[in-house]
């Protein structure tokens, strides 16, 4: 059984009354808990109940129950507090109301069933986004990140050219350039890793970076870093894959989001997008339909990763939409 704290608690402010024995939280604290385990009677219940006594209001809930494996995922998101007084004789099973202290309440249920999980608080996912030459996925990320729809934080560009630096800081965004030759690999992807903790980032976004990441480093990213290919894997492999496309005539035109592993292009799929083409369409124009799939994939990726409802199951996904 494997426990996963979330590293960054969020807690929830309380007044105190002079005259009163009474304690007002001052607004509402959310989180979200996932866990997979085998399937067995009670789950629900224990997990429903733990909530239930501490004063938490389950707003959604999903389940997946994998017959195949045996195993169940869940995925819940709760809120404690309000404007409601607390008498001092509720606070003892009230008091638990940061992601580090629920992570420790909940073990004891998670060990008796043999979970594995994780607590988040409310605090938006920040993101390291990894580019080279191409800007389409990243000017879309932008976007939906300054429209406030992207649901997590972008933390700073990196790349191993300086093509898209104008693009990042005129969103102001700090915009960081690692070479990368052969020889200088293992240096530079030691920085990008002292850049993950230098801006504390919860995932690493591979936005058509056109680099092939070590094993060692795809270990040390596991479950944490997102990467858009362009097509349906493994199809149309190596360069030009829209011209491969449309030598090949295909009616379809996809892009895949996936996790890294060190298996090239075979990491755990969290979305794939797809536009019908036909035989009207060249070459260049099917480069513009798929960046526009590109980009829609990872932008859903990215999103349901950060709101955590993406759960590994072996080499698939489980993912609450």
């Amino acid at each position: 059984m494997t426990t996963i704290i979330e590293s960054r608690p969020a807690g929830a402010a309380t007044a105190v009354s002079g005259a009163a024995t009474a304690i007002t939280k001052s607004r509402a604290v959310n989180f979200v808990l996932t866990l997979a385990c085998p399937e067995r009677p009670g789950i629900v219940r224990a997990v429903t109940a733990f909530l239930a006594d501490r004063g938490f209001d389950i707003v959604e809930h999903q389940q997946f129950d994998d017959h195949v494996s045996g195993n169940l995922y869940l995925r819940t998101a709760f809120t404690g507090g309000g404007d409601e007084p607390l008498g001092f004789d509720q606070l003892n099973r009230r008091h638990t109301n940061t992601a580090a202290d629920l992570t420790a309440a909940f073990a004891p249920t998670a060990n008796e069933f043999g979970m594995e999980f994780s607590i988040h608080d409310g605090k938006p996912q920040r993101l390291l986004v990894m580019v080279s030459k191409f800007g389409h996925c990243l000017n879309d990320l932008i976007f939906r990140w300054q429209a406030g729809s992207l649901g997590a934080e972008i933390a700073v560009v990196v790349s191993n050219h300086e093509d898209l630096r104008g693009m990042a800081e005129a969103a102001g965004l700090p915009f960081i350039h690692v070479p990368v030759t052969p020889g200088t690999k293992p240096e530079a992807e030691a920085r990008l890793l002292e850049l993950v903790a230098e801006y504390d980032a919860d995932l690493v976004v591979l936005a058509r970076y056109m680099q092939v990441l070590s094993n060692d480093l795809c270990t040390s990213l596991r479950g944490r870093a997102i990467n858009i290919h362009h097509s349906f894997l493994p199809g149309f492999k190596g360069a030009k894959p829209y011209h491969q496309a449309y030598d090949r005539g295909v009616k379809l035109i996809g892009a895949t989001a996936h996790y890294v592993t060190p298996d090239l292009d075979e990491g755990p799929i969290i979305e794939q997008e797809v536009f019908r083409v036909d035989h009207s369409l060249d070459a260049d124009a099917l480069v513009t339909v798929g960046r526009d799939a590109e980009s829609q994939a990872l932008s859903r990726a990215v999103k349901w990763h950060c709101q955590h409802r993406v759960l590994l199951n072996n080499t698939r996904t489980v993912v609450f939409r």
